[in-house]
């Protein structure tokens, strides 16, 4: 993948959700094909990128928690108890490393590092422009019905 995608948001290319076993794939570290890259965008930057992120942390601790539950001696609370030790620490660690991770899985898709921060940034301050009008709007009507009552 030779181009670089930095300039190139999500919202113009077709989005193309990758199946159960490409999502599987993708969510274990692997890379997808570069059809599905504005859903990588896309992924890592809508709003509920962060649970989308936790799923995919979810999916990877799967595998060692359940050979950890399968193979390892004991009885099965005390094996329970360090997978979900385990799980707990796991998604510590991947929270604390959240930001990281979605833009390595950007890089991965052909858009140079910083995009996924940049196109959650700007969103955010889209959002906060739009609530800002909507919060004035909202006032000036409560102006009006006040002025209203008082018969102004």
């Amino acid at each position: 993948m030779a181009e670089d995608r930095a300039g190139t948001g999500s919202a113009g290319a077709a989005l193309r959700r990758p199946g159960p076993l490409w999502w599987l794939w993708y969510a274990l570290g692997g890379r997808l094909p570069e059809r599905f890259s504005p859903w990588v965008l896309h992924d890592t930057t809508t709003r509920s990128w962060v649970v989308r992120h936790m799923a995919r942390a979810f999916v990877q601790m799967m595998v060692p928690i359940g050979l950890v539950l399968l193979l390892l001696p004991g009885e099965f609370w005390i094996r329970g108890m360090a997978a979900f030790g385990g799980l707990l620490l796991g998604m510590f660690y991947s929270v604390a490393y959240m930001p990281e991770a979605a833009e390595h899985r950007v890089k991965q898709a052909g858009y140079s590092v910083g995009t996924a921060t940049a196109v959650r940034e700007e969103a955010a301050r889209t959002r906060h422009a739009e609530d800002s009008v909507r919060r004035r709007a909202a006032a000036a009507r409560r102006a009006a019905r006040y002025r209203e009552r008082q018969g102004h």
